[in-house]
């Protein structure tokens, strides 16, 4: 029996629910004991790991021995940066240096759609095109699925939108780009963390010329998404920007006298009118068309965005001083736009296929600005690199070795190994071993070696060996130890996918791809000048349909060369420094042509002994680098 009295709601004991205010709520707001989660920005502070410099009209100039103009060709106040990474360990790490002093963000995150979104990639030259090989690949360029669904999203967001906006100057504004699935979703999340009071738009992109689902269609055609807008302060940029007026009309003159507006009439009598202005300030609705399919901007990037609509969010609320940010950059619109309007930036994506995207179109734009006598700036790549991996390893595995191991296993498809032949082999896959790198370690050619003899007195015959990272031209020296031991090696890198905490799908194991160099010294007027050139590429082929692997690996034997899609020289590459552009080569959608030899002429101001590095990004977004020695 239970004797507790019943508890009695009323005027005078009113029930909790009847005080509630307004909120979202999703799981994991609140912990186990109804507390509110804050955003623990410290806990993924990690130092950003500068990897390349890029500065392609500079660097391409000096290796020719020419003098560069800085003052003509450069800003010099600010170099831009890519980061490749979680963008909430990103904006996390820039608080220190950049909180309270980026004038605006804009994001366009995934919409929640629950699909992967992919794009089409051509293979090589389009011009040898032929009926046997495929010369168009499918490739993710990025995943739109939450394992948990809505609370996983909301969560997610919540917690960027947060970050962002301590990133914010006193005059910032935040805007965030979304559709019909998400947007009051995001607009209850926006209220929360910036106040209603700080709502500023929702702006309207109309775009007419989408194609529609026809008459039969049960739902009017959606040709619109929304952008919300919201502001830190209330002292926040706002620049006025017209549009022209479309059909202008006579307007009745008016003037005030007296303190009230009379309209003005002609000696006559009549109203006075004249003809209405030539422009007008934009409203919330933009018309502004898609891309269509033969625009000259177009990068086959799925959901890339339009150049003007990012340039008149830019000018609208941003200085000439101002920095803006995107932390969802996919093809880097936002910092094309910056970028050509003078603006400092700072871009992010977790995808190698974004990253890779905006690194070649923004070389492409400080190639075009220089040519046309503007100002433009260098910008830098990072990446979080093994602190985001020890980061991952504290948080997600509790710190431990084995439970990594166990992680990439399941990841790889492969069983783990009760009782271990060796403590070099973790697992099995078919009939060959696995070896799981530790999560700090760079895989050499030497452990390479160990780790065969330790197959092959386990009666192997090949083992996969799966690292974060690689030594450089490890490819070279597996094949003489593949030979010695009569064992196969195959190396695969540890996608860094597996570490999201959503990820329901298995992400591809790419094996490193086999690349091959030599220098090619030259004398001429200049003295000696060196080029590279490349004798050998051989790429993965592991997120290739199975249906296509056949044809395409008998390509890639042929001509490896079709699967470059871009490459680049360091001349005078040194161990722990960045990778420097000082040339670089890369196919567009509208020039597919792509130089094996290098047209540098690059002239070193010393006789000596130097290294140079060559970098490789494939079809696929995936890099690959190795040195080569030069003697001058």
């Amino acid at each position: 029996m239970n004797d507790k009295p019943m508890i009695i709601y009323g005027p005078s004991n009113p029930h909790p629910l009847s005080q509630m205010r307004t909120e979202l709520v999703w799981e994991g707001k609140y912990d186990e004991f109804g507390n509110r989660r804050e955003v623990n920005a410290a806990s993924v502070t990690m130092p950003l790991q500068l990897i390349e410099t890029i500065d392609e009209p500079r660097s391409r100039t000096v290796a020719q021995g020419v003098l560069f103009d800085e003052a003509k060709s450069h800003r010099d106040d600010f170099r831009n940066r890519l980061v490749w990474g979680d963008n909430k360990a990103v904006m996390a790490s820039l608080l220190e240096e950049f909180k309270g002093r980026i004038d605006l963000v804009y994001i366009d995150p995934p919409f929640d759609v629950g699909a992967d979104f992919s794009m089409k990639v051509p293979i090589g030259d389009e011009k040898d095109k032929t009926s046997k090989d495929p010369s168009i690949l499918e490739v993710v360029a990025y995943r739109d699925i939450w394992g948990l669904g809505t609370n996983s999203y909301a969560s997610m967001l919540f917690d960027r939108i947060t970050l962002a906006k301590e990133l914010l100057s006193e005059s910032g504004s935040f805007f965030l780009h979304c559709d019909w699935r998400v947007n009051s979703l995001l607009r209850a999340i926006c209220n929360e963390v910036f106040g209603d009071a700080y709502f500023r738009n929702e702006i309207i992109w109309h775009y007419e010329n989408k194609l529609g689902t026809g008459w039969e269609a049960k739902t009017f055609d959606s040709r619109h998404d929304t952008i919300i807008v919201y502001s830190r302060t209330r002292a926040y940029i706002h620049n006025t920007i017209s549009e022209p007026v479309k059909n202008r009309k006579q307007q009745p003159v008016t003037q005030k006298i007296a303190g009230k507006r009379v309209w003005l009439t002609n000696e006559d009598g009549t109203l006075r009118y004249e003809e209405g202005k030539e422009d007008r300030p934009i409203g919330d609705v933009w018309n502004i068309p898609i891309i269509n399919p033969v625009a000259t901007e177009r990068l086959d990037y799925p959901t890339q965005k339009p150049l003007a609509l990012l340039q008149r969010v830019i000018e609208g609320s941003s200085s000439q001083d101002s920095i803006v940010a995107d932390f969802f950059c996919g093809s880097g619109t936002t910092l094309e736009a910056a970028e050509r309007l003078g603006r400092r930036w700072i871009g992010c994506d977790l995808g190698r296929f974004s990253v890779h995207t905006s690194r070649k179109r923004l070389i492409q734009v400080q190639r075009e600005l220089h040519e046309g006598n503007a100002l433009y700036r260098s910008f830098d790549v990072y990446n979080l690199g093994r602190y985001e991996r020890q980061w991952w390893q504290k948080e997600a595995l509790k710190g431990a070795e084995e439970e990594h191991r166990a992680v990439v296993l399941k990841f790889f498809r492969a069983e783990p190994l009760q009782n271990v032949p060796s403590p070099l082999i973790h697992g099995r896959k078919a009939t060959a071993f696995v070896h799981v790198d530790g999560i700090d370690s760079i895989f050499s050619r030497e452990e390479a070696k160990t780790i065969a003899h330790a197959v092959k007195a386990a009666g192997g015959k090949q083992v996969h060996c799966l690292a974060w990272d690689f030594e450089m031209d490890i490819r070279q020296a597996i094949a003489g130890i593949e030979i010695e031991l009569d064992v196969k090696i195959r190396l695969h890198r540890i996608p860094r996918e597996i570490m999201e905490k959503n990820r329901t799908e298995v992400p591809p194991f790419f094996e490193v791809a086999l690349l091959e160099a030599e220098p090619v010294i030259r004398k001429g007027a200049k003295g000696q000048t060196v080029e590279i050139k490349l004798n050998n590429f051989l790429p993965s082929l592991t997120e290739v349909p199975s249906r296509e692997l056949e044809a395409l690996q008998e390509r890639a034997v042929q001509s490896g060369f079709d699967f470059i899609d871009f490459w680049a020289i360091d001349f005078d590459w040194m161990p722990g420094k960045p990778f420097n552009h000082h040339w670089q080569d890369y196919r567009t959608r509208k020039d597919r042509t792509l130089r094996t030899v290098s047209d540098a002429e690059f002239a070193y101001a010393n006789p000596g002994h130097y290294t140079a590095c060559i970098k490789v990004v494939d079809v696929f977004g995936c890099d690959t680098s190795i040195t080569v020695e030069v003697e001058i």
